[in-house]
């Protein structure tokens, strides 16, 4: 009976001591074994508060996503930061969970592809399970509690999800402490203030497919010209009922420099 209670009973653990993996936790994935993991992260990465932080993670970006009457874009830019410097600028900021869901990159980039790697795969399980694609609501609805059960362990994660499925088009927004809301335009990131900008002066429900390309990369473009954050070259896609299709890779540069001699207003500088 002893050897049943022990293997059956799960030991409390004191502050003091190492955290025990929780089995019950989905996927198992292993906690930091520190009382206060999100203390213990910020010790180690806020350059606020510790000036000789050990590790300056990643941070800034600008990503975008906007339903209308033909779909969604989602438009994102490719430059990763680490402290001052420009650490890459060819990240790839969109994670294509499957050939009807696109996730965006924000925050922590080993948090969204790992995570957004088990929510392909749940969405996998899913349509095994029912014969049928998940809705993007549910699918959202299982990232935002997986967040929420991790809430407090230092996951840095602001994600949006685009797709189509049971229940049509869908857009929601996600991040790591669990908050899901849904929406019909959303940008995330460092460059999201600029990027609002051009989307709010040029959205509109009844755009066509063309001109609503153009305002995701306008909006992007304007996003990598203020924000030192953001750059490198733009990711567009478009969603409609039949999945997501890639619209190319374009250089921020030359485009900004493109719309700024259409404009005519950087006629006095000299390149």
């Amino acid at each position: 009976m002893n050897s049943i209670l022990t293997k059956y009973t799960e030991k409390a653990s004191n502050d003091g001591e190492e955290c025990v993996e929780d089995e019950r936790f989905q996927n198992n994935f292993n906690i930091v074994p520190v009382p206060e993991a999100s203390l213990f992260l910020r010790s180690l990465t806020d350059e606020t508060q510790n000036r000789s932080c050990l590790i300056k993670m990643n941070h800034g970006t600008t990503t975008l996503a906007f339903r209308y009457q033909h779909g969604i874009v989602v438009c994102v830019d490719s430059r990763a930061s680490a402290g001052p410097l420009v650490a890459s600028q060819t990240v790839k900021k969109v994670i294509e969970i499957n050939p009807y869901l696109l996730g965006t990159l924000a925050g922590g980039a080993a948090d969204c592809q790992f995570w957004q790697t088990v929510l392909g795969m749940e969405c996998r399980l899913h349509q095994l399970r029912n014969k049928e694609l998940i809705s993007v609501s549910a699918a959202s609805k299982i990232l935002a509690n997986i967040m929420y059960s991790y809430k407090g362990y230092g996951l840095s994660m602001g994600t949006m999800l685009a797709g189509t499925g049971k229940g049509g088009t869908a857009l929601y927004y996600i991040d790591s402490d669990g908050t899901r809301l849904k929406g019909d335009v959303l940008s995330v990131g460092s460059g999201s203030t600029f990027a609002y900008g051009v989307l709010d002066s040029g959205y509109n429900w009844n755009l066509s497919k063309e001109d609503a390309l153009n305002l995701g990369r306008r909006s992007i473009v304007a996003a990598t010209h203020r924000d030192a954050y953001s750059g490198g070259s733009l990711n567009l896609y478009h969603i409609d009922e039949n999945g997501w299709q890639f619209h190319g890779n374009f250089d921020v540069d030359k485009l900004i420099w493109e719309a700024k001699d259409t404009e005519g207003s950087f006629a006095h500088i000299p390149r």
